[in-house]
């Protein structure tokens, strides 16, 4: 199999960066005009339609005007509602994934379908492990900065992310975090407390384990940098690596198994599961 190269973005900010008002939110425009074509047909005004779906006129209108992403329950009901017989729904997938940057939508899309997922980390706690606090912060920091809206929804479609425990079977997930980023306050100690504390519960699954690679030790193969390994159903292995704005996605043999004799050395030079887990226990009680 070739190497599949991911899209560089187009402004900073990696996998947080706004990609949202370029080519990318077309669809976006015409699940808004759909939208409020539909709910014109229906005879409602903005504010009535607002409260019978539970959502603000302010945030309707942004959803007309293509300038938030619908979480898939608002256009299920939306498309019920305005009897749109279908035509709503039947953009739920495409609205889905324009929530994340263009060149970051193919990792997302083998990330949800994948039977297992193993994470090194060590420069933020993975995606699949944030706290919406956390995220936040995280997307607060980028630079050039991200508006409001743009930070919304990041966070909306990182939390989306972990909707991958909710499926059955759960995939088996590990990750390998270095301990300087169970240390860093991104957020305030407040917003790592909540954090870790989410880290303790993914942990304690049966599908997941979650080890540290402790500051003192003296070896650490992931120098390079962090990278996700994916199995799918089909028993394709594929990596993904991002840095600086760039990502790749890898499916030639050579490249990912280099990736995965690397994971393995450096689950072997972290902690245990159940050490990392009395560890990050311990990082909280400092806090």
């Amino acid at each position: 199999m070739s190497e599949l190269r991911g899209r560089a973005a187009e402004e900073p900010g990696a996998e947080e960066g706004e990609q949202d008002a370029g080519a990318d939110s077309g669809i976006l425009r015409v699940f808004g005009r759909q939208l409020k074509r539909f709910r014109i047909r229906a005879g409602l005004e903005r504010p009535d339609f607002a409260s019978t779906t539970g959502y603000s006129p302010s945030t309707i209108a942004a959803y007309e005007q293509g300038r938030r992403i619908p979480p898939p329950k608002f256009i299920d009901r939306a498309d019920e509602l305005l009897d749109a017989g279908g035509v709503l729904q039947e953009m739920k997938e495409e609205v889905a994934r324009a929530q994340y940057p263009a060149f970051f939508r193919d990792a997302a899309r083998l990330e949800a379908e994948a039977v297992e997922l193993h994470v090194y980390a060590n420069q933020a706690v993975p995606g699949l492990l944030q706290t919406e606090e956390y995220a936040q912060a995280v997307f607060g920091m980028m630079r050039p900065p991200l508006d409001e809206d743009a930070i919304a929804r990041r966070v909306v479609a990182r939390l989306a992310r972990q909707e991958v425990y909710g499926r059955s079977p759960q995939p088996m997930m590990s990750f390998v975090i270095d301990e300087s980023v169970l240390r860093r306050p991104i957020g305030g100690r407040s917003v790592l407390r909540g954090q870790l504390e989410q880290i303790l519960l993914a942990g304690r699954r049966p599908t997941v384990e979650v080890q540290v690679m402790p500051l003192g030790s003296e070896e650490n193969v992931g120098m390079a940098g962090p990278f996700i390994l994916i199995e799918t159903a089909e028993g394709r292995r594929i990596a993904y690596v991002e840095v600086q704005n760039v990502s790749h996605v890898h499916t030639e043999r050579r490249l990912v198994k280099g990736l995965e004799v690397k994971y393995g050395i450096l689950r072997a030079q972290a902690l245990t599961p159940r050490a990392s887990l009395s560890h990050i226990e311990e990082l909280l009680g400092e806090l």
